[in-house]
């Protein structure tokens, strides 16, 4: 069994409806949601001419590989009506994989822990809501700590 922290996010229609209807197909195909965030609101980032996010991170138990996992979150995302055009585009749905227990990813596809989650308090306040303590397995700091020495000015109001 293995642990794997998600983040959703939305910022086309009812977005709240939208992270929701995400939860249940990750409940019904990935694995059980053992704790999730409030839910966030904050400005886009990276392409700043769009509708504000709704951000959410979820905590779940999955028996899947991270390959798995991420092509179920590809079918769903899909199957949620994603289109992908360009890159920090307005979305009905994003769900990224942040960590995966502790295991280091770097493929074509796959990067395990997320990239950018030091440099994104959008990624930070969830999920220092629900697990301050969990450390980075390749920056060895806790989601507290990178919370602490992220430079990201973007607010974060939790709705």
């Amino acid at each position: 069994m293995a642990i794997a922290y998600l983040l959703l996010g939305s910022n086309i229609g009812e977005s709240k409806e939208h992270l929701q209807n995400a939860k249940n197909n990750i409940q019904d195909c990935i694995g059980d949601i053992v704790v999730q965030s409030s839910i966030y609101a904050t400005a886009a980032w990276g392409n700043k001419d769009q509708n504000d996010f709704l951000n959410q991170v979820i905590k779940i138990n999955t028996t899947l590989s991270p390959f798995d996992t991420l092509e179920k979150i590809l079918d769903i995302e899909q199957k949620m009506g994603r289109i992908r055009t360009e890159k920090n585009a307005a979305r009905i749905i994003d769900i990224d994989i942040l960590f995966f227990s502790n295991e280091i990813i770097n493929t074509e596809n796959l990067i395990i822990p997320h990239p950018h989650i030091q440099v994104r308090k959008f990624v930070l306040v969830p999920l220092n809501e629900i697990s301050p303590t969990f450390k980075h397995p390749v920056l060895d700091k806790t989601i507290l700590q990178l919370l602490h020495q992220c430079e990201d000015n973007l607010t974060v109001n939790k709705i």
